[in-house]
């Protein structure tokens, strides 16, 4: 019992020493942590319009490009293809105007709301990336399908044993495994980058609702 006693004088005396931090100076490190977190992840959608903008250049003169392009339906791929950068742009316009929000908040309920709503933004920006991947990924299949000669001799050479119908239900059973899989790594790639700066902000959203009580 004596050394139980010495270790809570001990404890006591260490805790006065300690540095108290008043309620202003909490809400200005977990604000500053919060605007960190924002410019990185709009500085990251800078980074990725950047990259497929460079991608799209690259490949712009590659044969297996030039081949594509002579598609019927090429038109319709160039209309996904600035879909896709529109709405790359306006999420990275949303993330700026997230960005500019929470590093001009003046109080908490401010802050809170804006952290739930740059939240909201990621997701949504996820969501978006996902189905154009499906969509596009799906189109392009059946584009293929009627234009491609590859795909058409392979078609020839298997309805020569098979049934026609379950050619296509073997194609198109592949191709909705194979987009199935390929969105689910692209939901990991977006979980890894953008997961953990939203568990961050969870941090600083919950932190914020404590000292707002």
């Amino acid at each position: 019992m004596d050394e139980l006693e010495f270790l809570k004088k001990d404890w006591q005396r260490k805790e006065k020493s300690l540095p108290r931090l008043t309620y202003d100076q909490i809400y200005e490190m977990i604000w500053k942590r919060s605007s960190s977190i924002v410019k990185w992840i709009f500085y990251i959608s800078i980074i990725e319009f950047v990259f497929w903008a460079t991608t799209s250049f690259l490949l712009k003169d590659a044969e297996f490009m030039e081949s594509y392009e002579a598609i019927d339906h090429m038109i319709i791929m160039q209309i996904f293809t600035y879909l896709g950068y529109a709405g790359l742009f306006i999420f990275m316009y949303l993330f700026f105007l997230n960005y500019k929000r929470i590093s001009t908040n003046d109080n908490v309920k401010k802050l809170l709301k804006n952290i739930l709503r740059t939240r909201k933004t990621v997701k949504n920006y996820v969501w978006f990336n996902l189905i154009y991947f499906a969509i596009v990924a799906s189109v392009t299949v059946v584009i293929q399908v009627n234009q491609n000669t590859d795909i058409e001799m392979l078609h020839d050479k298997f309805i020569i044993d098979h049934d026609e119908s379950f050619f296509y239900l073997i194609f198109y059973g592949i191709t909705i495994v194979s987009i199935f899989i390929f969105c689910v790594l692209i939901w990991l790639f977006y979980r890894l980058i953008y997961g953990i700066l939203l568990g961050k902000l969870e941090k600083n959203y919950k932190e914020l609702k404590r000292i707002d009580l």
